[in-house]
Parts: C-alpha cells; sequence; structure tokens
C-alpha cells in the first residue's frame, strides 16, 4: 500500500490572536492541578509498554495584547506526562527557549509545576521548587530555561505550566505535535488581530483530529504620550484609543500521536514530526497600505555579502598571495589549482567539528591559530580561491542534522554552514570543502549532502540553488581466493577496496584506530578466525580507493568430516537489513549511490563435490532504481560466487520503501545461503 507523501501546506492569511475570542470559548483539554488518577496505575498504559514516558497533554495557546505602546505575543502553555519507564526520567526535565536581541528579551512567567506519585494507595504530589530551575546559553540570541520536576520515578505523573511573553512577533510560537514518545492528545490554538499576517506551515503525516477557524473582535485601548503613533508615524502629545480588529481563531489538535522514531538513511526527525510553523509575513495598520516584512533571498545575499564575519572576509586572503601565487604558477589547469589550494588549507587549519555561517575572527588570525569552525576554515578557502585567480563564490546549505532546506521560505536561520563554489571552464562548477583532513578536493562531507545549497554572489541577481549532488559513492569491491580443506577450515587471501564516501569512512576509522586494532576488528565476532598478515595501500592517496590486502585463516573441526557446511560470505556480504519495520512514512536518504562487489575463488578439498548448486538471483527495483545479481558457478574442484548490489539514486521516497524493503531481504537471504560440500563416495 503507497504511504502518504508528506502533507507541507502553505496557509496564507491573517491570524490574530485576541484577549477575548470564540477560540477562548471551546472547552480547554486540560485543566492544571485535576489530574485522573486512574493514570497513576499502569492499566491505561498497556499499549505504550515499549514506550520510556507518554505525552498525556499538551495544550498550548498564542493570544496578543497591547502593552506599554506596542503588541506582544502571549503563549500559554500546560502539559502532563506519565513516567513509565527509568528511560523516561529524561522528559522530567524540560527546556524553555527564549530569544533575545539588544536589551529586549522575552520573559518567561507564571511556572508551576507537580509530581504525582501513588504511594501506598494514596495520592501523594510534590510541587516545583525554584532549586530545580536553571538558564543557559544556547546561541547568541537565544537562552534556555530549564526546569527537573521533583521525586520522579517509574509510574509518576508530571504536569507544568508557564507563560512566555515576547515583543518579537515575528517569532510568533511554533508548535510540534508529535514527539519522540507517544501523545495522547495535543493541541494549539492561535488567534491574531487583522494587523497581523502570518504563513503557516504545516508539516507531518499524522491526521489533524480537530482543525477549526472562526472570525471574532476584540477591543485594545491603546495609549500613547509624547511618542510615536504606531499607526501614523507622527508623535501625539497624549490621549487614548480604542481599536476593535477583527480577529481570526484557529484551532488544531492531534489525538493518539505514534512516536516519531530515528530510523536508518534519514536526515533529522525535525524534517518530518508533525508540527505547524509561523512566519510573520507582513503588517496592516488602520488607513495604511500592507507592509511586507517577511524576508526575501534576495535580502538575505545582500545581508550576509555586508557581514563583517561572512561577505567582508572573502577579499582579505592577501596574506597568502605569495604562497597561492606559487601555486597558480605551478597549475595552469584551474582544477589542478583548487585542488592545490584546498590541499593548502586543509593543511593548515584543522576543522574543530563547530559548525556556522560566522567567522570567529579575522582570516589571518584563525591561520595563524590552525584552528577554527566549518566557517573558518571554508571563508579562508573561498578567499584563498580567489587569490589564486579563481571564480570562488560562498554556497550556504543545511546541514543533514540540522534539516531540510525550504527554498520557499526565506530564512536565514535555514542555512548553518558553508562551502565553495569554484566556476570552471566550459560551464563546469566545483563545490569545495577543506574541513576533512582525509577528503580529496571535490568530495563534499557527508554531513552536507542534504538537498541544495544557495550559492551567494556578489551580483546578488546571479545568485542562485545549486545541488548538492555528490559525484562520488559508497564503493566497496573484495576479491577473494579461498580455499576450504577437508576438516572444514578456511585459508584465503583478500584484496579489498574501499572508495567514494567510504573510504573516507574508513581513513578516519583507520587513523582511529590505527592498523592493529583495525585489522583485529575484522575478525569480531568471528571464531577461529586470524589474520596472519596484512597490507594497505593508498592510505595518503585521497582520490584513490583506500585497499586493504590480507591473508587469513580460520579453524575446522578437530578430524575430516564427509559434509562441510560452508556460508562464505557471511564474513564479506550484507549480513543485517537495515530496514527492520513493514512501513515508513518519509524517505530513504542514503546521501550517495551505493555499489557493492563481491568475486570469490573457492577452492575444495581433494574429493568433495557441491551437492546441488545455488540458484542465481537477479532482483531490480522499479524504474531502474537498483539491482542485485548473485550466481554460484561450479568447476572442477572450484567455485566461483559473484554477487553485486547497486543502488543508483540517493534518495528513495516512502511509497518505493516496501521495494526497497524487499531487495534488502533477498540480498540477506541469498548471501546468506550456505553451500554444502560432499564427500565423494
Amino acid at each position: 500500500m503507497m504511504q502518504p507523501l508528506l502533507r507541507r501546506l502553505f496557509l496564507a492569511g491573517l491570524c490574530s490572536v485576541a484577549a477575548v475570542s470564540l477560540a477562548q470559548a471551546q472547552a480547554e483539554p486540560i485543566k492544571f492541578g485535576k489530574i485522573d488518577e486512574r493514570d497513576l496505575t499502569g492499566q491505561n498504559f498497556v499499549a505504550d509498554s515499549a514506550a520510556p514516558a507518554v505525552v498525556l497533554c499538551d495544550f498550548g495557546r498564542s493570544i496578543f495584547d497591547y502593552n506599554e505602546g506596542q503588541f506582544r505575543v502571549i503563549f500559554e502553555r500546560v502539559a502532563r506526562i506519565k513516567i513509565l519507564k527509568k528511560a523516561g526520567y529524561e522528559y522530567a526535565t524540560v527546556k524553555v527557549p527564549l530569544y533575545h536581541r539588544g536589551t529586549t528579551e522575552e520573559k518567561m512567567s507564571g511556572l508551576r509545576g507537580f509530581t504525582y506519585n501513588l504511594v501506598n494507595g494514596q495520592v501523594v504530589k510534590e510541587k516545583l521548587n525554584s532549586e530545580s530551575m536553571f538558564r543557559e546559553v544556547s546561541t547568541p540570541n537565544v537562552n534556555i530555561r530549564k526546569f527537573t520536576m521533583p521525586n520522579v520515578r517509574e509510574g509518576s505523573i508530571i504536569e507544568f505550566t508557564y507563560t512566555v511573553a515576547s515583543e518579537f512577533t515575528f517569532n510568533f510560537q511554533d508548535w510540534s505535535f508529535q514527539s519522540d514518545i507517544p501523545v495522547r492528545w495535543s493541541e494549539y490554538r492561535a488567534a491574531i488581530p487583522e494587523y497581523f499576517d502570518y504563513k503557516m506551515l504545516m508539516q507531518g503525516y499524522e491526521p489533524l483530529e480537530v482543525q477549526e477557524r472562526n472570525e471574532g473582535v476584540t477591543q485594545y485601548s491603546i495609549r500613547w504620550s509624547s511618542s510615536m503613533d504606531m499607526r501614523t508615524g507622527e508623535r501625539e502629545s497624549g490621549g487614548a484609543t480604542v481599536v476593535t480588529p477583527r480577529v481570526t481563531n484557529y484551532r488544531w489538535a492531534m489525538k493518539n500521536v505514534p512516536a516519531m522514531r530515528e530510523e536508518p538513511y534519514m536526515t533529522t526527525t525535525d524534517d518530518y514530526v508533525s508540527k505547524i510553523d509561523f512566519e510573520l509575513a507582513g503588517i496592516k495598520w488602520p488607513d495604511e497600505p500592507y507592509k511586507p516584512v517577511a524576508n526575501s533571498w534576495e535580502k538575505i545575499d545582500r545581508e550576509l555579502l555586508n557581514e563583517d564575519n561572512f561577505g567582508a572576509q572573502l577579499s582579505r586572503g592577501g596574506f597568502l598571495k605569495e604562497q597561492v601565487a606559487a601555486l597558480a604558477a605551478q597549475h595552469a589547469d584551474p582544477a589542478l589549482r583548487a585542488a592545490a589550494v584546498h590541499d593548502l588549507v586543509r593543511r593548515a587549519v584543522k576543522y574543530n567539528g563547530n559548525n556556522g555561517l560566522l567567522s570567529s575572527g579575522t582570516l589571518r588570525r584563525i591561520y595563524d591559530q590552525k584552528s577554527g569552525s566549518s566557517a573558518d576554515v571554508n571563508l579562508l578557502l573561498i578567499a584563498a580561491l580567489r587569490e589564486a585567480g579563481l571564480k570562488a563564490n560562498p554556497v550556504v546549505l543545511s546541514t543533514r542534522s540540522h534539516g531540510r532546506m525550504e527554498t520557499n521560505v526565506p530564512l536565514l536561520s535555514r542555512f548553518n554552514y558553508v562551502i565553495a563554489h569554484v566556476a570552471l571552464p566550459e560551464g563546469k562548477e566545483l563545490l569545495v570543502d577543506a574541513t576533512e583532513e582525509l577528503a580529496p578536493c571535490g568530495m563534499l562531507p557527508y554531513r552536507c549532502l542534504n538537498g541544495v545549497g544557495r550559492l551567494v554572489m556578489s551580483k546578488t541577481e546571479e545568485s542562485r540553488w545549486v545541488e548538492l549532488k555528490p559525484a562520488d559513492r559508497l564503493l566497496t569491491y573484495r576479491q577473494i581466493n579461498l580455499t576450504v580443506d577437508e576438516k572444514g577450515g578456511m585459508t584465503g587471501k583478500v584484496h579489498q577496496e574501499h572508495g567514494g564516501y567510504l573510504a573516507l569512512d574508513q581513513r578516519e576509522k583507520l587513523r582511529k584506530l590505527g592498523e592493529k586494532k583495525y585489522v583485529e576488528e575484522i575478525t569480531t565476532g568471528y571464531e577461529g578466525w586470524s589474520i596472519p598478515k596484512y597490507a594497505f595501500k593508498e592510505r595518503d592517496a585521497f582520490h584513490k580507493p583506500l585497499t586493504l590486502e590480507y591473508d587469513f585463516a580460520a579453524t575446522g573441526s578437530d578430524t575430516p568430516v564427509g559434509t562441510i557446511y560452508l556460508n562464505p560470505l557471511r564474513y564479506f556480504g550484507t549480513n543485517k537489513n537495515p530496514f527492520l519495520h513493514e512501513g515508513r512514512r518519509f524517505p530513504v536518504d542514503f546521501g550517495t549511490a551505493l555499489d557493492e562487489t563481491i568475486m570469490m575463488n573457492i577452492t575444495l578439498p581433494a574429493g568433495y563435490e557441491l551437492e546441488e548448486t545455488p540458484k542465481g538471483m537477479a532482483v531490480e527495483l522499479p524504474e531502474g532504481g537498483g539491482r542485485f545479481i548473485y550466481n554460484v558457478q561450479p568447476g572442477q574442484g572450484i567455485l566461483q560466487i559473484v554477487s553485486r548490489m547497486s543502488l543508483v539514486r540517493p534518495v528513495y521516497s516512502a511509497e518505493e520503501y516496501a521495494y526497497l524493503r524487499e531487495f534488502f531481504t533477498h540480498v540477506i537471504t541469498k548471501q546468506g545461503e550456505k553451500l554444502v560440500l560432499k564427500k565423494k563416495a
């Protein structure tokens, strides 16, 4: 059965939250301090027995008020959670982000909380105290208020409530209906005056239990005293006016929402969780024209180019002039020159694991300290490429863990990474990143393989989106010569190559473990195995596959046996289906194509023959999406096995998941088939 496509819906219109509105007339789904005592027993949670905790109800609403000369957004939340296991204790710690800019910050108030436990048949509740409340700095513009509920144990119910007042009307509270634990009921209400025009983006796969919209009015008494009239821009000496704007009231709710689970080959759960986001598109005061306030990509381009720690840095690579001039003289070909500059920067400055768009200081200081963030490294790279006479410009993007790039919602916060774009002759182009010490020029880090990025040009009208499409694959090739003795033991030689992104992965593993431990890990889980001899090749030739050649031996029985059961591909093939669940609602994102080839020659012990030749197999995914072939070719005293799996696309849709799961089932089943060798009579 086809899975539903991801619901992504823009709702543009006037959303106004009023102090008095029809939305507020609806009965609230939760009353703070009034729990259902039956929820303290386990009888209501049999269906959730595998979950560490369950959200019983999460209710939020946002309204506007007018205070001290301006509108504010008032967000109220009440939540109640049942803790089922010790693993669920983490849900007793709540983090509330508070935005701030300059001297203005969002303010949290009215925080209250209780933990309920059943003790000797009696309900005992314990109050949240101030000693369990903390402040943290998250980003330059976001602080975190964190609190931990007291005396939490298996079976506890926790509940809390708080209010956040925000003068940042552009930062209207978003809402997630889904969590990584089951949610019994999640509801959000919003009432917004006609002055504010918000775009609303609904995301996810779970159906709405409630979706309501109605119109109402409210009253605001707006006062000013020798201050700017927010409607006309003129200063008034004093007075007051009462306005009654129309209000649009919204109510959304979801019921029995399953936990969002992480699955193999996905970007981030934030890309698929059911939620609603808001963006302020414009403001319309009475008797004034509509004023758009939403960003545009062109405005964001200009903002980045004018930023001292971004665009201004790109012309400050002069201190590298002598070094890159020598490289330019040595390499007339632009692609080779770019590779040489990439090598210079990659060796000079080490990536410290931090991502961002802006440099932490001047490029000269970053170069001298020999360490920096991804922005430090790659802005230095772009400046050096320009000094070498190449047409280099920044590409800003969102990494896989940061989330999908929404090209139809212009927000600077969508980006968290920058790489280099180099324009080559004949319309060719090269995307370059210098953060990976063991990657060749032109290979983007796996974290960057996330759809599209924005090429920011000095002439902003030339800026455009570029596809972050990898040229490299996850490539494995093994050639094995195997000899079986009459006791079922094996000796052999293996030639193994890891190419593309798998080469980068294995080079990093090799550097971390060292050769000895790397080789020892090959035998892990294989009793009786040993590798007496091995040799690595092309360790530092990053544009080539990492090669490992080794001899191995595996012990058999103590005495000769008449029948030998051989399962050679279990040591070298795919031994586990990554897709365990029957269904999947979101894409399978490998990031890049995949190719695995195994060629095995088996020499049989003298006097033995293959009892039955396994059938060959050829499996293809629909629309040329991939192929698996398997074949056993017997000969005089020898066998040849060929197994090849190829997935040609980086991303497969949810509708293709069933085919992909079945495909891997065929691969594992076939590679797991045993060969039966019989001693001749």
